[in-house]
């Protein structure tokens, strides 16, 4: 098939942004407006608020609640227009981008693709063991958690009962650590009544961790009361123990094999095609290195944001690849493109880091404001305000609001829906 070729219409310059995540829409909103012309790409027709992806994974929240329309965001902006498609490849010298078959031509590009889980060389882990990036990781994770109950209800031997109930988080960061809190508070609480020949209570929770400690990037002491939470709502907590194989009968955690029909992986990211695509250097997860003001050497028409994007910090680290991050290098890659069509200089970016948070499970959450810390039932409220501030739209944190309103009042999951084939998949390490 020929390739269709959006051209440049020559009446303004037009500005490609692939990816809707917190950076593309950062960007987009900067531009929104201005005398340019915005095209965002993205294979998705949604923007995707990821850090509560695990409450949709754990039946608190449905998919709904925390992904909101990209055409509907910018339905008022008439120099903003929606591309629906997935980028194949980037062709810096003709300045197009290659969406299957159309290649759509630029003046200025923004790649703020995101990441994709790393499986550390092991792809085939991801049969079994998924990850959660995005809507449709997060309702499989779904569907296996709440059929593995069924079928350990309907199990006709202890040994197979168990498989279902052993439910095995990997990656001891906040994605791990929250799953690993919502899953015990989903099997110890909300299921607990629901089910006449097993008691979900005796659900086996186990949290595996390769380093020394749980949330490596919070203080130590956050660290040690994360874990301390974690074992009191029922969590067991493995560190100083990386995960050696994973097989549909289960996960080998050290000298250990755990049986487990329910394996989630929470332990790497990587960024795909940059390297192939800009011809840059990257680093070990695929993030290319760019310029001071987030362009790529050589191109400084073409700018990488977010967690694509190796952006040197302080103490020998890089900008981490958090939502707030993304925002700021959106905003900024936005400012300097309407800087350069004006002839002005632009200040090198400059992250400004405002803190980690985590949530361990109902009441509580740890956070570290740059050095003020809060841990316990404020941080959990605290935490709960900043991401419903966060949500995009006006609709969605009312909705988030009131459901997690409703859980926290009656214990009650609002999304605890099965859907997809419930026959076990001989294959997959899940029902």
């Amino acid at each position: 098939m020929a390739e269709k070729t959006i051209a440049l219409n020559g009446d303004k310059p037009r500005v490609i942004v692939v990816g809707a995540g917190f950076g593309g829409l950062a960007v987009t909103r900067e531009l929104a407006g201005k005398d340019v012309e915005v095209i965002l790409i993205d294979r998705s027709n949604h923007h995707l608020f990821q850090p509560l992806l695990y409450q949709v994974a754990t039946a608190d929240l449905s998919p709904a609640e925390i992904a909101w329309p990209i055409r509907g965001i910018f339905s008022n902006v008439a120099n903003v227009s929606v591309f629906l498609g997935e980028v194949t490849g980037i062709d810096l010298a003709e300045k197009s981008v290659i969406a299957r078959d159309y290649r759509v031509e630029y003046d200025y590009l923004v790649l703020a693709t995101g990441a994709a889980t790393s499986y550390f060389g092991h792809d085939d882990w991801a049969k079994v063991a998924p990850g959660l990036k995005n809507i449709g990781e997060a309702t499989e994770i779904r569907k296996r958690l709440l059929l593995a109950f069924e079928l350990a209800e309907n199990a006709e031997d202890d040994e197979t009962r168990r498989k279902f109930m052993n439910f095995v988080v990997v990656g001891g960061g906040p994605t791990g650590v929250e799953m690993a809190g919502a899953i015990a508070e989903l099997a110890k609480q909300a299921l607990s009544n629901d089910f006449r020949r097993i008691d979900p209570r005796d659900a086996r929770i186990l949290l595996v961790e390769a380093g020394p400690r749980l949330l490596g990037a919070f203080p130590a002491d956050l660290s040690d009361y994360t874990r301390q939470s974690l074992e009191r709502l029922g969590v067991e907590v493995v560190l100083n123990q990386p995960v050696s194989d994973i097989t549909p009968e289960g996960v080998q955690i050290g000298d250990d094999f755990i049986e487990s029909a329910n394996v989630i992986w929470a332990a790497g990211v990587k960024v795909d095609h940059m390297a192939d695509w800009t011809g840059s250097k990257t680093d070990r997860g695929g993030r290319v290195e760019v310029a001071k003001d987030l362009s790529l050497p050589e191109h400084s028409e073409a700018f990488v944001i977010g967690d694509a994007a190796h952006v040197p910090w302080q103490d020998g680290l890089t900008v981490p690849g958090i939502a707030p991050a993304a925002k700021q290098m959106g905003k900024y890659a936005g400012r300097r493109i309407l800087d350069h069509l004006k002839g002005k200089d632009t200040k090198p970016f400059s992250y400004k880091h405002a803190g980690n948070l985590a949530t361990i499970g109902r009441h509580r959450a740890v956070i570290d404001f740059n050095g003020f810390k809060l841990k316990g039932f404020i941080a959990w409220w605290v935490w709960g305000l900043a991401h419903i501030y966060f949500l995009i739209g006006i609709r969605a944190p009312a909705l988030v609001l009131v459901q997690w309103a409703w859980s926290y009042i009656f214990r009650k999951k609002g999304a605890r829906l099965i859907t997809g084939p419930v026959e076990p998949d001989p294959e997959r390490n899940a029902p």
